[in-house]
């Protein structure tokens, strides 16, 4: 059938936009094929050329500056110093021997550091650049970088270390870092690819572990150029990381200086907290130890002195350790008493020596009695038969929900390693672990800090927080991090009657200030500095024998616990003093003298002591001025 003349034009003229669109798109697709050659050819081609001769690119991972810590004054630390380092890549090197041996020629090479090197080389991937000298000097490098022709697969690189500048005054709390393990690296699902930067350094224990992710920052990369030698010719790219957030401690470094002197060799520890808003001001353990020794890797010996000491310098006492609490927990009993309203604080239990239960004698540490005993002198004259006698009537349950209450048996958030729980025992928690039921004698116990219970000097500190402020403080050890301020511990008031607070704040007040109170030696005179405290005397035997016919680890280790000043408490001290036999004896000076300092914001006059204390306390004064190297430390940085 013959079409007609106007179908035949209108067909026309729809093939000819089609082929009009299909042109244009063509024409569009090969401009854009001709701009992106043009590009790859013309603006790329040094890069491209670079690529095709011998893969002389490389890409390298920049660590990023790790965020430094400092006191609650800006006082540095932990920060980081320059160091210069010899590395080499097995794939650039070739024959790894021969090049080691020229490189050996040119700087002195350390046996040791060379032969882990060698082992870490055969498990390393082969573009992976291992460490074979570190801490290098500033004319070996030079030679190194001079020779680098002779030398393939070998770079010279300036990295950053980690300083303690405080030494051990601060081991214990800031921990240490050191190189990457294998250790390390097993236990991390995902490694970041910093880690496995050879002799890449990261927190090991303390605030450096605990706070790692935030201390390390972000790597960044750089693309160098580099020629057949491997020797670096330019750098091609560079794209900067993030350096680790800076950490500003509750820690005040002159008064955590003087705590570890104070504390001497003791083996002990001490904590204070502001009770105002819950700041760790202090955290010493005794003896301590240098954690610039781990940075780089510590040596067999140097780590053989430390784990062979029979104090154990590497634990840190003061959050890990956890003891006896002893007559330091008798609050915790009376109150429970006083809040169950099973007694008055005038009521009176009359003291004999000891108590006879279920047929058999409980005694008190006083063999021939205290006689009659109302609650301010059974915790001024730290009577035994009194306490025994509560616990009786008030029962475990309800000391073990009051000690919990008080911040014990209670794993609190610190950024330290290995914080403990404590324990505050329970007839469920006796029969889950042991299999056993509670007895009456297990409560007898309890009563007085003894038996099951168990607490950290950390605990103890934040126990005499909550009694001096009838608020739930909370320990904080982070005040700011990048300067951005944390939220501090003051606390909500505890569900505890301000009135049966009072009264304990007023015992506590008499066993230092009032005649035959057991710590009256170690009292305050200034009046606006008087001190609350009770002393602890902790069995680590059964037998009862003087400490003194006892080899030092078999004697009752020493508590005291205290805050000041009484009328308007400022701080919370507790020390314990590890076999240091009585709390009034050894630990209530030690926490005298430690208050003393932290109300004063450094040593404290004469007047403050009682007068017949004086002569001995200016000698004690004079003493540890001169063991105390960083007394008056500078170098102020606001974190």
């Amino acid at each position: 059938m013959r079409r007609k003349r106007g179908d035949t034009e209108a067909t026309h003229r729809q093939l000819s936009r089609r082929a009009f669109l299909l042109g244009g798109a063509q024409l569009a697709f090969m401009g854009a094929l001709g701009v992106r050659m043009r590009h790859l050819q013309v603006d790329q081609a040094d890069q491209f050329r670079l690529l095709a001769e011998e893969n002389r690119i490389k890409f390298k991972l920049l660590p990023p500056a790790r965020g430094e810590v400092f006191d609650r004054n800006g006082v540095r630390l932990a920060q980081n110093i320059p160091t210069y380092q010899i590395k080499i890549v097995r794939e650039d090197a070739g024959d790894v021997e021969d090049v080691l041996a020229r490189l050996g020629k040119i700087v002195t090479l350390d046996p040791d550091t060379l032969d882990d090197a060698r082992k870490q080389i055969k498990r390393s991937a082969p573009f992976y650049p291992v460490t074979v000298a570190d801490n290098v000097a500033w004319g070996d490098l030079s030679r190194v970088s001079v020779n680098a022709p002779a030398l393939p697969g070998v770079t010279p690189e300036v990295g950053l270390s980690r300083v303690y500048p405080l030494g051990s005054d601060f081991a214990h709390i800031l921990g240490r870092v050191g190189p990457v393990s294998d250790y390390d690296l097993d236990r991390i699902e995902d490694p970041d690819p910093l880690l496995r930067i050879p002799r890449y350094q990261i927190g090991k224990v303390g605030v450096e572990a605990k706070q790692e992710l935030r201390l390390r920052g972000k790597a960044g990369t750089k693309q160098v150029e580099v020629n057949a030698a491997g020797r670096e010719m330019r750098e091609l790219d560079r794209r900067e990381g993030r350096a680790g957030a800076d950490l500003q401690l509750s820690v005040d470094s002159k008064l955590q200086n003087y705590v570890q002197a104070r504390l001497g060799k003791e083996s002990a520890s001490a904590v204070v907290i502001d009770v105002e808003n819950g700041d760790l001001v202090a955290i010493a353990s005794s003896p301590t130890y240098d954690p610039n020794l781990f940075v780089n890797g510590i040596s067999v010996a140097d780590y053989k002195d430390l784990t062979d000491n029979k104090f154990r310098p590497l634990a840190s006492k003061a959050v890990q350790d956890t003891y006896a609490p002893a007559s330091t927990f008798k609050m915790i009993t009376a109150l429970a008493a006083l809040e169950d309203g099973i007694v008055d604080p005038n009521d009176t239990v009359r003291c004999n020596g000891h108590l006879e239960i279920a047929d058999r004698k409980f005694h008190c540490w006083k063999r021939s009695g205290h006689g009659t005993m109302d609650l301010k002198n059974s915790l001024k004259r730290s009577c035994d038969v009194y306490y025994y006698d509560l616990a009786l009537k008030v029962g475990i349950e309800k000391i073990s929900a009051m000690a919990k209450i008080f911040g014990l048996g209670v794993r609190h958030d610190v950024p330290m390693s290995a914080v403990a729980r404590g324990l505050a025992p329970t007839k469920d928690w006796k029969s889950n672990t042991y299999g056993k039921d509670w007895v009456i004698g297990d409560t007898v116990n309890a009563s007085i800090g003894q038996g099951f219970v168990l607490a950290s000097p950390l605990q103890l500190a934040v126990m005499a927080a909550r009694i001096a402020t009838g608020r739930e403080v909370q320990p904080r050890l982070i005040k700011s991090i990048d300067g951005v301020l944390q939220p501090n511990g003051a606390g909500a008031p505890l569900k505890v009657d301000p009135e049966n607070l009072r009264r304990i704040r007023q015992a506590m007040y008499s066993v230092v200030n009032d005649r035959g109170g057991t710590a009256g030696s170690s009292r305050i005179v200034a009046d606006d500095m008087r001190m609350a405290g009770k002393t602890g005397t902790a069995q680590v035997r059964s037998v009862i024998v003087k400490n003194s016919e006892m080899p030092w680890e078999k004697r009752d280790h020493a508590l005291f616990v205290n805050f000041a000043p009484y009328d308007n408490p400022k701080y919370a001290v507790a020390v314990v003093v590890e076999h240091g036999g009585g709390g009034s004896k050894t630990a209530a000076p030690i926490a005298r003298d430690i208050t003393l300092q932290a109300l004063y914001d450094g040593e404290p006059p004469l007047s403050a002591y009682p007068s017949d204390a004086r002569s001995r306390i200016s000698a004690q004064q004079k003493r540890l001025r001169k063991v105390r190297p960083v007394a008056d430390i500078g170098g102020k940085d606001q974190a």
